[in-house]
């Protein structure tokens, strides 16, 4: 299953002559089509996070359907229409956006983000809708691989570049086998990927990412 683009359409006119024949056989108003007005399509999700208001106030949220273009936020407060918020999903990073309209106990937010972004978006949510339909298990959600490119730069903050070897990856982070090993909690960038530390091991460190990532941007950076 692919979260694609879906483009405006109208029902054909074939299609209202079948619902209108179905009305007199069945003697019941044949259920109205309404037109998709979005351009991507929404999935189900149950995705936990904070949110950041345009006063720099954070509270925590929840989102249960969302698209690359959009998503309905739960929320303990409401916004304000056309008020800026930054979001922080888990699986999905940072997310900037709009508040398009507001309804008890949360809000609707028009995404913001350049077209690679979206695309990203939209590679994740189609991991994450197949991973739901195949019935996958937390085990199994970010299994590790050794990557084609195992050589790559681990990049500190201040500005030192050490040569690595990427031992394994995963969508969510790398295990890294380094000689000097960064401190726990140590903010790095490996290839492109920006992460930190959160464990040491006998060859090197194990690092998080920052963003969760699509089998695609992992291709890119390691193979």
């Amino acid at each position: 299953m692919s979260v694609l683009k879906m483009e405006q359409s109208a029902p054909p006119q074939s299609a209202r002559l079948r619902e209108r024949r179905a009305e007199r056989r069945s003697g019941r108003p044949y259920p109205a089509i309404v037109q998709d007005r979005r351009r991507y399509r929404r999935v189900p999700v149950d995705l936990q996070g904070r949110f950041m208001r345009e006063d720099k106030q954070e509270y925590p949220c929840e989102v249960r359907d969302m698209s690359a273009g959009g998503m309905y936020l739960s929320a303990p407060v409401s916004c304000h229409r056309g008020e800026r918020i930054v979001a922080y999903l888990d699986n999905l990073g940072r997310i900037e956006g709009v508040v398009s309209r507001t309804f008890e106990g949360g809000f609707a937010v028009k995404i913001n983000a350049s077209q690679q972004k979206r695309e990203r978006i939209a590679n994740l949510l189609t991991w994450y809708v197949n991973r739901e339909y195949l019935g996958l298990g937390e085990e199994r959600q970010h299994e590790r691989f050794p990557p084609r490119v195992s050589a790559s730069k681990l990049i500190l903050p201040n500005g030192e570049v050490h040569d690595c070897r990427v031992l394994d990856v995963s969508m969510s982070g790398a295990s890294v086998a380094i000689r000097q090993k960064p401190a726990i909690d140590t903010v790095v960038v490996l290839g492109r990927l920006r992460g930190r530390v959160v464990r040491h091991h006998n060859q090197g460190v194990a690092i998080q990412f920052a963003d969760l990532q699509d089998p695609d941007s992992l291709a890119r950076s390691f193979g």
